[in-house]
């Protein structure tokens, strides 16, 4: 799977007969990519900013049996169409664990992406293309990240890589009507996952293009002008998984609770959300600071590939023309957009990655390129060092008021993982520096699964802090929330009285104060400090701790003055919603 002395285009001598050493690798190498993957499967719980809220929904659909409208607490979550939290609780109805299930999408959709980009690179170019073109993708730090995270992104990306996937076989090998269909299908079915499904789509631009230029990409024949247009229906079936429901819905109910869901999630979180964006906007360049940094290592390899981009794409080579046409009009439609954040891109990585792997057998073969590879697992390893015996830790550790054991777990895994990355580099010197950076790839997501994130757990998913609140009001009494958090609400041990999760604090104290009024003596309220108004006697008031950068307090029943209009010091309209 890693390139060797050959050329990108010669083929295999027949005669060849490889070395068991090698006939192993590709096995071990995918072996050690899905183990990686799923690493401390199950040993986390869901952190903010996102994965609370959509496991919430999840959680609620499969509680209420309401499928169609996700729910946030007692509102409605109009921010993301449903899709991704059908497949959560899916999940959920075949572990009974939401531990294992809320990851488990993202999970099997990063496998399904490596299967995909593999396959197109051995379908477009010859197998160790496809294969060095999947490991390109896997080595990138952005789709790690995404592959640990319950985010929408990751399911989106497989979406869009199996619509380009389709795509790119009819228009470059075709015909291939079913490809053609299926890929048009993924993209309406990404639509309804996340509003920019449709991207692949836009692989017609550079195809015609191309076309014009050239004259030799495949155009089909007279008559199959169905086939072509049968993408449109195909393209409105994938839509329906959602739309459908919620028009039927729409058209037998004049709830305005479910008119205003239908505006909200329609028109301001897609359109409104694009050209004018209310938060997370960015200068235009936003995306090349993103590429050079979270497309590590592979962005180190960018200015050597240019040149030969350049070249092939000037003696017309279809294959590039699309991908490397089609990224640029992402990257263009996302940077436009004044709201940008580092995720939005990822449906390039594949694409990018397709376009780079027949460059890379010779790429590889320059010493310079290989240093660069060697120097980022040497500067990986001496930063996990530097960041285990340095101020750092102890500093971040108090900020978040992590105890001493979570401290020491922190630097044994940052200590395993320098040395193992040191060890890798001595292995792989530049001789092996591609096979090193996979090797290094593995073990960072292999420690940071079964050492870090569990480690941090009880800190970043609020489960420690909401442990002690279920202590200290013992297991009788009941609980309100005012000013809260996702995952506030997700890891309480008990049902709990909620106000509202949008809702302006006042508006949530007038109901919370005669709530916790009607049984003092029982009822307690989960606050957040800034959300303390004069109305509560703050000599009863528990300071319960701080989780994810906030202070948060227990009121008791008997703290509240009856009567009183309760007016927060620090008035705030809504709860900050950092959706993705």
């Amino acid at each position: 799977m890693m390139p060797g002395s050959l050329p990108a285009s010669a083929p295999m001598p027949p005669t060849a007969s490889p070395a068991p050493s090698f006939r192993w690798r590709p096995v071990l190498v995918a072996l050690l990519i899905v183990l990686s993957l799923l690493a401390g499967l199950g040993l986390r719980q869901p952190n903010p900013a996102d994965e609370p809220r959509f496991v919430l929904a999840a959680r609620s659909m499969v509680e209420s049996g309401q499928w169609l409208l996700p729910h946030r607490g007692i509102e409605l979550y109009a921010e993301k169409p449903p899709v991704f939290m059908w497949l959560q609780a899916g999940a959920y109805g075949l572990t009974r664990d939401w531990t294992t299930a809320f990851l488990l999408p993202s999970l099997l959709a990063a496998l399904l992406v490596l299967w995909l980009v593999r396959d197109l690179g051995r379908r477009l170019w010859q197998p160790r293309i496809g294969d060095l073109a999947a490991l390109a993708v896997f080595s990138t730090l952005q789709f790690g990240l995404m592959a640990k995270r319950a985010h929408i992104d990751m399911v989106l990306l497989a979406m869009t890589t199996l619509s380009l996937w389709g795509l790119l076989r009819h228009l470059l090998q075709g015909p291939y009507w079913r490809g053609w269909w299926l890929g048009a299908f993924a993209a309406g079915l990404g639509t309804v996952t996340k509003g920019v499904g449709f991207l692949p789509l836009l692989v017609l631009l550079p195809w015609a293009v191309h076309a014009r230029l050239h004259g030799r990409s495949w155009q089909g024949r007279a008559g199959d002008g169905w086939r072509w247009a049968a993408a449109l229906p195909m393209f409105i079936a994938g839509t329906a998984v959602w739309l459908l429901p919620l028009a039927l819905a729409l058209w037998r109910s004049d709830d305005p609770t479910l008119q205003a869901y239908a505006r909200e999630i329609l028109l301001r979180q897609t359109a409104t959300r694009y050209t004018a964006a209310w938060h997370h906007v960015q200068p235009a360049w936003y995306y090349l600071r993103v590429i050079a940094l979270l497309w590590l290592p592979g962005s180190l390899l960018l200015p050597a590939l240019f040149p030969g981009w350049w070249r092939r794409l000037r003696r017309g080579d279809a294959r590039l023309w699309l991908l490397l046409g089609w990224s640029l009009l992402v990257l263009l439609f996302f940077s436009v957009s004044p709201g940008k954040r580092e995720l939005y891109i990822l449906p390039m990585l594949p694409a990018a990655c397709l376009a780079a792997a027949p460059l890379l057998p010779g790429l590889l073969r320059r010493p310079l390129q290989r240093r660069l590879l060697l120097g980022y697992v040497v500067f990986l390893a001496l930063a996990a060092l530097v960041v285990a015996f340095g101020p750092w830790l102890p500093r971040d550790a108090l900020r978040r008021d992590l105890d001493a054991h979570v401290v020491q777990q922190l630097k044994y895994g940052l200590v395993a993982l320098g040395v193992g990355l040191g060890l890798i580099a001595l292995w792989a010197r530049s001789r092996r520096a591609a096979l090193g950076v996979v090797l290094a790839t593995g073990l960072l997501w292999s420690i940071y699964g079964l050492v870090f994130a569990p480690a941090l757990d009880a800190s970043s998913s609020a489960s420690g802090l909401m442990k002690r609140v279920g202590e200290r009001i013992g297991p009788d009494a009941q609980l309100g929330m005012v000013a809260w958090r996702e995952q506030n609400l997700l890891q309480a041990d008990r049902p709990v009285t909620e106000f509202g999760f949008k809702a302006d604090w006042a508006t949530q104290w007038a109901k919370a104060g005669p709530w916790v009024a009607e049984q003092p003596t029982r009822r307690w309220l989960f606050v957040l400090r800034d959300a303390l108004p004069a109305c509560v006697d703050r000599a009863q008031v528990v300071a319960i701790g701080q989780s994810n950068r906030n202070q948060w307090l227990l009121v008791p029943g008997t703290a509240w003055h009856a009567g009183c209009v309760a007016k927060p010091e620090n008035a705030q309209d809504a709860a900050d919603d950092n959706d993705d």
